[in-house]
């Protein structure tokens, strides 16, 4: 989760009087960065074969329609 200190930087680092839509994108954007390293950092990860895997099976998938 976000913290209000990084929600109060990323808002102060916008453009004046900026459209709520941008300020919600930045904040979301950071929320989810934030939760990525958080999941890196703990190991909640595909490794690279993997993700070859799991996208070969999706792909073989999508192509049956």
């Amino acid at each position: 989760m976000i913290t209000q200190e990084k929600i109060q930087k990323t808002i102060q680092n916008l453009p004046d009087n900026p459209e709520i839509e941008l300020v919600i994108e930045k904040l979301i954007l950071h929320d989810k960065i934030e939760q990525g390293i958080k999941d890196v950092n703990e190991g909640n990860v595909f490794s690279g074969e993997e993700v070859r895997e799991k996208l070969g099976k999706w792909l073989k998938y999508q192509n049956t329609f």
